[in-house]
C-alpha cells in the first residue's frame, strides 16, 4: 500500500487528503520508508530531515482540521501535504545548500528561495536535497561530489542531469514531485532517461531568486511529476512575478489545469511542427521511432503535422558551451575562499588562499568549464566568441519564431539515446555534451518544453518525447503533451526496484 502511495499522483492524494482517508503524516511516513528502502541503491538525495518533514505533515493535518472545524468550506490549498524533493541548488532555510560541491560542503541556507516559499505557501512538504552534477554542470550527475545517482529502472546506468536527483527520486518514489533546474535541458533529459515528465518553463516564468546560479540568462527552474497534470499544478504553484529576480517577468499567472482542460473539452486539433534537423544522424533507432510512434498518435488525434526546419541548429552546441561556460566563470568567481564556502587549510596568504580554495573545492568538470569560459571572455578573443556566440543565439530563437508562423508547438525527442552506462561518456566531454543537442535550443531563444514518457528500448530503458511551445503560452504546451499522455499508458509504468 505504502508503495502505491508513494508513485499515485498529486490530484489523486490530494483527493484522498480532502476526503479523510489519507492524513499528510501518513504519506509523509510512507515516502520516508520508500526513500529508506530504495535510496541506497538510487543515490537521489544528498541529505534530508526525516523530523522536519514530518512536522510538515502535522501541521498541514492540523490546518485541514481547523478548515473542517471552522466549517470555512473553502477550497484546499494545491499542494497541501504533498512531498515535494528540492535539486540541491535552490535554497531551503535552514537546509544544507551543497550545490553537490566540496566547496558549499558544509554550507546551510539562511534564507528561502522564492519557489520554495510559494511551495509552503501552497502546503507543500519541502522533502530533502536532491543530487546533482556539481554546479548543475553535466548530463548524467556523475559529476557530484557525494557521489553518483543511478537509473532506477537500470542501476549501472546514469539518470540523465544535471537535476538527475529529482528525475531518480520521483521516478524511484521517493518523492511525489520535485523541482529541479534547467539550463541547457537539465530538467528534460533527466526526465526522459527517468520516464517521467519533466517541464522547463518559459524563461521569466519562474523566479531564480535563491536559485544557485550557473548561467543566469539560461537557468530556470521547474518541476518533475508523474503526469502532465501534476506538472501544471506545481508550475501554478511556483510561477510568477518576482521583484527580487530582475529577469523575472511581469504576466498573470492563468490556471493552468482549468486550461488544459477547456482546451481537452474543445477538441482543439493542433498544427505540429517536426523539425527536420533532429532526427538525422546520431539519433537511436529506437528513440526514433518511439518518437514517429507518438507522432503518428498525433496524426490519430487529428493534429496537422508539417516539416520545419531550424537551420541554426547545428549551431546550438558551439554557441551554447560559450555561453553558458562564459557565464559561469563569472558567477563562480565569488567562491573565493573568503566570504564563505570551502577555504584551504593549506593557504599562506590571500592569494595563495583563492587559488588554493577553488583548486580543492571544484570539481574538474567544474573547472574545465570556468577556464573555458574565462578564455572566451578574455581580451581579444570577447568578440570572436561570446559576441559571435550571441549574435548565433538570436538567430536560433528567430528561427523558433518563424516556425511559429506556421504551427503550434515543435515535436523532436528529448534525447538522442536512452540512458547510458555509468562512465561510458565521462572521458569524452563532447560526447557528454552532445546528449543535450535537442533541448539546449530552447534555452537559447528562452522557450518553454516539456519532455514526456513515450515508450521503452528493446532493453527496458524510458524513451522521452519533447514539446517545445511558444513563449509564456505553458498552458497550450501542456494540453498538447497532456493529449498525448491522456492516450497513452507510458507515464504510469514503474521500475522494478
Amino acid at each position: 500500500m505504502s508503495q502505491d502511495l508513494c508513485h499515485s499522483t498529486i490530484s489523486e492524494l490530494s483527493r484522498l487528503m480532502a476526503g479523510g482517508e489519507l492524513s499528510s503524516v501518513e504519506l509523509m511516513k510512507a515516502v520516508i520508508a520508500r526513500t529508506k528502502a530504495v535510496d541506497g541503491k538510487v543515490r537521489a538525495f544528498n541529505s534530508f530531515d526525516e523530523d522536519g518533514a514530518l512536522a510538515q505533515a502535522r501541521a498541514a493535518d492540523e490546518r485541514r482540521v481547523s478548515a473542517g472545524a471552522a466549517g470555512t468550506g473553502g477550497q484546499p490549498r494545491p499542494l497541501e501535504g504533498i512531498p515535494i524533493g528540492l535539486k540541491d541548488v535552490i535554497s531551503v532555510e535552514g537546509q544544507p545548500l551543497t550545490a553537490s560541491s566540496r566547496m558549499l560542503e558544509n554550507f546551510v541556507s539562511p534564507y528561502d528561495a522564492t519557489v520554495t516559499l510559494r511551495l509552503k505557501a501552497a502546503g507543500a512538504i519541502c522533502w530533502g536535497r536532491l543530487n546533482l552534477d556539481e554546479f548543475a554542470m553535466g548530463s548524467s550527475t556523475e559529476n557530484s561530489a557525494f557521489g553518483t545517482t543511478s537509473n532506477p529502472w537500470d542501476l549501472s546506468r546514469v539518470p540523465g542531469g544535471s537535476s538527475g536527483g529529482s528525475a531518480a527520486c520521483v521516478s524511484a518514489g521517493e518523492a511525489i514531485a520535485a523541482l529541479g533546474s534547467d539550463t541547457g535541458g537539465s530538467i528534460r533529459q533527466p526526465a526522459a532517461l527517468c520516464g517521467v515528465v519533466g517541464l522547463k518553463p518559459t524563461y521569466g516564468r519562474v523566479s531564480r531568486y535563491g536559485l544557485i546560479a550557473f548561467a543566469s540568462s539560461l537557468d530556470q527552474i521547474g518541476p518533475f511529476t508523474r503526469t502532465v497534470g501534476d506538472a501544471a499544478c506545481l508550475l501554478g504553484a511556483i510561477a510568477g512575478h518576482d521583484r527580487r529576480d530582475s529577469t523575472s517577468v511581469d504576466l498573470e499567472v492563468p490556471d493552468y489545469s482549468a486550461g488544459i482542460a477547456g482546451l481537452a473539452k474543445s477538441g482543439r486539433r493542433w498544427k505540429l511542427g517536426i523539425p527536420k534537423e533532429y532526427f538525422g544522424e546520431g539519433l537511436d533507432p529506437e528513440v526514433a521511432a518511439a518518437v514517429e510512434a507518438a507522432i503518428g498518435e498525433y496524426r490519430r488525434m487529428g493534429c496537422e503535422i508539417r516539416e520545419v526546419s531550424l537551420p541554426h541548429t547545428k549551431y546550438a552546441v558551439g554557441a551554447y558551451y560559450i555561453i553558458a561556460t562564459a557565464e559561469c566563470s563569472s558567477n563562480l568567481a565569488r567562491y573565493d575562499g573568503i566570504r564563505y564556502g570551502h577555504r584551504s587549510e593549506e593557504a599562506t596568504d590571500a592569494i595563495d588562499t583563492y587559488f588554493k580554495s577553488r583548486a580543492e573545492g571544484f570539481g574538474a568538470e567544474v573547472k574545465r568549464r570556468i577556464i573555458l569560459g574565462t578564455y572566451v571572455l578574455s581580451s581579444g578573443y570577447y568578440d570572436a566568441y561570446y559576441l559571435r556566440a550571441q549574435k548565433v543565439r538570436t538567430l536560433i530563437r528567430r528561427d523558433f519564431l518563424e516556425a511559429y508562423k506556421e504551427v503550434d508547438a515543435i515535436v523532436t525527442p528529448t534525447s538522442p539515446t536512452p540512458a547510458f552506462k555509468k562512465g561510458e561518456k565521462a572521458a569524452n566531454p563532447l560526447a557528454m555534451y552532445l546528449n543535450d543537442i535537442y533541448t539546449i535550443g530552447v534555452n537559447l531563444a528562452g522557450l518553454p518544453g516539456i519532455s514526456i514518457p513515450c515508450g521503452f528500448s528493446g532493453g527496458g530503458l524510458p524513451i522521452g518525447l519533447q514539446v517545445i511551445g511558444q513563449p509564456f503560452r505553458e498552458t497550450e504546451l501542456l494540453a498538447v503533451a497532456g493529449a498525448y499522455e491522456a492516450r497513452t499508458d507510458w507515464h504510469t509504468r514503474r521500475p522494478a526496484l
